[in-house]
């Protein structure tokens, strides 16, 4: 859940899910997040929306979902899996997590869950990511010899930390690196997190803005149970009632935007060997002028490799791929659907994974 911490008594609550039922449980610090082992079946008839992440309070993924619903629960999960789970399992409505950073590239592990499991991409947020520096109140900079955070939060202030020449140690969560250091009291350390994780858990910010690149950006994916099905005749055209749980801002980005480009489409697909497949199902998106904006390539994970026995050259063996496509187009529009069956002549397996409201504000 999303809270502030008293000033004057740090505590908070911690969540345990199981047999249907949620108990809180009073305890020192911090929240901790939900794990796999807590899930359960829950469905809730709660009107508010509720919001899974990744994460500690204070993570950068629960500043993404209230970027996106303003007004909603969110719900800290120890694991991506753990979030995708808990929407499955009606704890949540939706769940917001990290898709690929400007400065760190993308985050497979979300690649490979969203095949995994059967959810839906709804909606994207772009969120910039400022790092601070924080440590317990007191301390100096020339007193901490380490500092813990995610282990792409420390690539992203590569310089800073040099600088100082500490020891970097990496956890699962930038807020977690923060709740870790207050709950043990570690005069010696400090982390990389927000500014709203110093806040929760008391800590002071020795410094702000330490990432190498001020741009730093971080695209987020909001995953439902159910697809968004546009209901459009007309090109690019986006209906307010598929906008309704968004914020105000990305609702007006979206409405008043100069591009002709409301709605885009993710899909995910495996190719039969061949040469220049991959160029020919390029050609289906660019024979019909659709712009694609992001293409990214998995090995397979049960079948990670082809074998191919070449009477001249022997056994080869190669990576079977699956590939990642978003292109700007919704599923409402004809050009979109052709081009889908195109790719299909040379597709083994094809899935979309959802078409949803572009995001561009950051």
């Amino acid at each position: 859940m999303s809270f502030l911490v008293p000033s004057d008594f740090y505590h908070s609550y911690k969540f345990a899910v199981g047999y249907g039922r949620v108990f809180l449980i009073w305890f020192k610090w911090s929240a901790e997040p939900l794990s796999l082992a807590d899930l359960s079946p829950s469905p809730d008839n709660d009107s508010k929306v509720r919001v899974a992440y990744q994460g500690f309070p204070g993570a950068f993924s629960e500043a993404a979902a209230l970027k996106v619903y303003p007004q909603c629960e969110t719900v800290p999960c120890e694991q991506f899996e753990a979030a995708f789970k808990a929407v499955e399992l009606w704890l949540v409505e939706k769940a917001v997590l990290p898709i690929e950073n400007s400065l760190g590239g993308s985050i497979h592990r979300n690649y490979d869950l969203l095949l995994r499991h059967r959810l839906h991409i709804v909606g994207e947020v772009q969120l910039a990511v400022n790092h601070c520096l924080m440590a317990l109140p007191g301390v100096t900079k020339d007193e901490v010899k380490r500092v813990l955070s995610h282990p792409q939060a420390l690539s992203q202030c590569e310089h800073t930390l040099s600088t100082l020449g500490v020891i970097r140690e990496s956890v699962d969560d930038t807020a977690g690196a923060a709740q870790f250091i207050a709950s043990n009291g570690l005069r010696d350390a400090a982390a990389v997190a927000s500014s709203l994780a110093a806040k929760i858990y008391g800590l002071n910010i020795l410094a702000s803005g330490i990432q190498d690149d001020h741009d730093n950006i971080t695209r987020f994916l909001i995953l439902a149970r159910e697809p968004i099905i546009p209901k459009t005749n007309k090109r690019f055209k986006v209906k307010l009632l598929e906008l309704s749980n968004y914020s105000s801002s990305i609702q007006s980005n979206i409405l008043c935007s100069k591009s002709r480009f409301a709605f885009q489409t993710s899909i995910v697909f495996t190719l039969e060997e061949g040469p220049g497949v991959l160029f020919k199902v390029l050609s289906v998106f660019a024979l019909r002028n659709i712009n694609l904006t992001k293409i990214e390539s998995r090995p397979q994970r049960k079948k990670p490799l082809r074998v191919v026995d070449d009477s001249n050259n022997g056994i080869a063996k190669y990576f079977d791929y699956l590939f990642f496509i978003d292109f700007e187009a919704s599923m409402a529009e004809p050009h979109a659907q052709n081009a889908l069956g195109h790719l299909q002549e040379f597709a083994t397996f094809l899935r979309v994974l959802g078409c949803y409201p572009a995001d561009s504000t950051v």
